[in-house]
């Protein structure tokens, strides 16, 4: 069993998520604005309970998932990145590669913070999944993830189909 490391930047904690945090969570993904290139409409409480509940579960089972992301100098939740392994119903798959993933709270957005958390987590995994290779998808239109995929080492493979849309396929090597 592995439990999510606590990774320290300069401005941010990236640790794993809490239960008892789970309502903050919840209104997290409920922000519309959020979901602007995440599927359009925000997710049922209970699929994000899900969602909560697969982040610790990868952990456990695969020893890597997502952190959630906290901003040190006032403890608030802004947002989440790291790893996961969905078993996305794709061509080309993410499968059995750390498919890298990060998503900022609207008011937090535009400071840097989706780079310095990825930058710790994919440090953190150059480390502990050396020889494993790192995939994200991202939709076309999400100029500022495919920078921040750019910043952070990934570079553009080809597209692939998922849930309805097409999406930038990019993988980063250590």
């Amino acid at each position: 069993m592995t439990i999510a490391p606590t990774l320290t930047t300069e401005r941010l904690i990236l640790r794993a998520h809490r239960p008892e945090e789970f309502e903050e969570y919840a209104d997290f993904w409920n922000q519309e604005e959020l979901m602007r290139f995440g599927g359009g409409e925000p997710p049922s409480r209970e699929q994000t309970w899900a969602r909560f509940l697969r982040y610790t579960g990868m952990w456990h089972h695969l020893g890597f998932g997502f952190f959630a992301i906290e901003e040190r100098g006032s403890g608030r939740f802004v947002g989440e990145a790291g790893f996961l392994d969905s078993h996305r119903d794709m061509n080309p798959t993410t499968e059995g590669t750390l498919e890298t993933g990060w998503v900022i709270s609207p008011p937090f957005q535009g400071k840097g913070y989706a780079t310095e958390a990825i930058r710790a987590a994919i440090a953190w995994a150059d480390r502990t999944f050396a020889d494993r290779r790192m995939t994200c998808i991202i939709v076309p239109e999400n100029t500022p993830s495919l920078r921040v995929a750019e910043k952070v080492g990934f570079h553009r493979i080809g597209e692939t189909y998922y849930k309805g849309g097409m999406n930038v396929m990019l993988e980063r090597w250590k």
